[in-house]
């Protein structure tokens, strides 16, 4: 039931507009709540993000009413605290506010405070004719279940996947190679039985436009009026002599991906080759170089150059290199070969210089292709050369009645700094799920137009990265400010004179500043940055421009 609490140290709402405060909550271990005064109104809401728990009041406050989180773009409703953008699921909690005999009071419950959250309540009996089906099990899916559902869709839905387990926080496959599925739910299973949402675990092998149905392996169909495919990626292997034949040669996509890993792993003390100086790559080999021996094979200069920058792609090598990692770079693979005493088993990995790294087990992390080979026999769909599908704005698919594509299989016209409309495909966790929080408002509310978003994403590389914006035509120039030598930066990727795209590690809030100033298309240009402009100095205007 709720009550009065007193909160610590404050005698008055004496906030300005656009400030916010953390205080405690009187009476509760660990309470605490933020203040945020936007607008001539002060609230008081949930103190951390509901994703992974960072402080909202290092965030953002916009003048619309935005709260932003200052790790991973989650953006709340500060009226509401409702979810505006991925990755946070659940709502942050409101309270009511009391200034009385100079103190200042929120009125909640106990658990409620301490959970720093909103609990959502989509229970549902689903009825109706209309049916939504979703092919693919990953953060877009679970985006576009719950704006259906939050936005009052009460019809069937039906998800089908091939992985046997319930949408899960993909994310941390790579970063700390978890295998526990209950821990990596990104929803439990009585919130799905409660909204009323089907999950089957089944591989689809076509779609039948003309008749709206989804075929599975199993035999099965399914009708549709709307279907949402979102089935993510498929994890590319190379075309070498030895990688086809050899075991313990490992991609890296599933929980199940994870164990098996880990079992060749076992106690330890391996020699474990990466191939692919990518996030993922990295990433495994950071988490893996505790108790192994890792060397990661890498094309370029210096990891993920053509999407970071040589500068900023160093920084990474050296704090992964600080916890015993090895590189390769500026190599080419050869072969893999078998090992002396299992020949069942890969034992080496030959380089094109002639030179040969032993190896009791290989990572590979080349990037993945659009998993949408159920689609190649359907004929009602052309996929472009990628294998992608081409989408409008809306992630409706071209040519096709009903039909929405999110996630690694969506090509669509990207509109934020220095996109001007031009197609690109997004391989992002966060762009996924705000894709399919868009095409699950649409569903539900037809007339309505979802909020643009522009693409965040974060990795865990020895430090937290964060970036945001796009490069989906390429930059030319790299603006550098901060202490890089201590991996402490904001990084400025340009294109001409406009900045497309902010990467930044210990320099929080300052990708999302950027974000938002990049949604109003106030984001400064790139000799704006050269001159000693701070993005956080900046003030946001109101109105949203993409």
């Amino acid at each position: 039931m709720a009550q009065e609490y007193k909160l610590k140290g404050i005698s008055s709402l004496d906030l300005k507009n656009g400030e916010m405060r953390e205080v405690e909550v009187d009476g509760i271990e660990g309470g605490k709540v933020l203040l945020a005064k936007m607008n001539d109104k002060t609230h008081a809401m949930s103190a951390n993000c509901t994703h992974y728990g960072a402080p909202l009041k290092n965030g953002v406050l916009t003048p619309d009413g935005r709260l932003t989180c200052p790790w991973h773009g989650a953006c709340f409703n500060l009226a509401t605290g409702d979810v505006e953008d991925a990755p946070a699921l659940d709502p942050l909690a409101k309270f009511d506010i009391l200034e009385k005999n100079g103190a200042v009071y929120i009125k909640g419950e106990e658990a409620t405070i301490k959970a720093s959250r909103r609990s959502l309540n989509h229970k549902c009996s689903p009825q109706g004719p209309e049916k939504v089906v979703i092919v693919g099990g990953g953060s877009g899916t679970v985006g576009t279940v719950q704006a259906l559902r939050e936005n009052g869709y009460k019809s069937p839905i039906t998800i089908i996947s091939r992985e046997p387990y319930l949408p899960i926080d993909r994310t941390k496959l790579s970063k700390a190679l978890m295998k526990d599925a209950s821990k990596l739910l990104l929803r439990p299973e009585d919130y799905y039985t409660s909204a009323g949402i089907e999950k089957v675990t089944d591989e689809v092998i076509s779609v039948d436009f003309s008749k709206k149905a989804v075929s599975t392996k199993s035999g099965k169909s399914y009708p549709y009026t709307k279907l949402v495919l979102a089935s993510g990626g498929t994890p590319k292997k190379l075309p070498l002599p030895g990688f086809k034949e050899l075991n313990k040669i490992f991609v890296l996509r599933t929980i199940q991906d994870v164990e098996a890993i880990l079992s060749a792993v076992g106690d330890g003390k391996k020699k474990i080759v990466i191939i692919g100086s990518s996030f993922i790559g990295m990433e495994v080999g950071n988490t893996l170089s505790k108790e192994n021996d890792v060397t990661i094979v890498g094309m370029e200069k210096q990891p993920m150059e053509r999407v970071m920058g040589e500068e900023v792609g160093k920084i990474f090598r050296g704090l992964i290199e600080k916890n015993g990692v090895k590189f390769r770079m500026e190599a080419g693979v050869d072969k893999a070969t078998p090992s002396k005493t299992k020949p069942e088993d890969v034992g080496a990995i030959h380089l094109k210089d002639g030179s040969v790294l032993d190896a009791d087990l290989v990572v590979l992390g080349v990037g993945v292709a659009p998993a949408t080979e159920y689609l190649k026999e359907s004929g009602h769909v052309k996929l472009m050369d990628d294998g992608s599908l081409k989408c409008n704005e809306l992630f409706e698919v071209e040519g096709l009645k009903d039909v929405y594509a999110i996630g690694d299989i969506s090509t669509y016209p990207y509109h934020g700094p220095g996109g001007n409309g031009s197609l690109t495909r997004i391989e992002h966790w966060d762009v996924a799920q705000n894709a399919g929080r868009s095409v699950g408002q649409q569903i539900a509310k037809p007339t309505s137009t979802p909020k643009a978003f522009i693409p965040v994403f974060w990795s865990a590389l020895g430090s937290q990265l964060r970036y945001c914006g796009n490069t989906v035509n390429g930059w030319d120039d790299l603006v550098l400010k901060g202490q890089p030598e201590e991996a402490k930066f904001a990084a400025y990727y340009a294109k001409g004179d406009e900045v497309v795209a902010v990467a930044s590690m210990q320099m929080d809030p300052v990708m999302t500043m950027c974000a938002e100033l990049m949604r109003r298309g106030k984001m400064p240009s790139k000799s704006e940055i050269q001159n000693g402009v701070n993005p956080l100095d900046l003030g946001l205007p109101a109105e949203v421009t993409i």
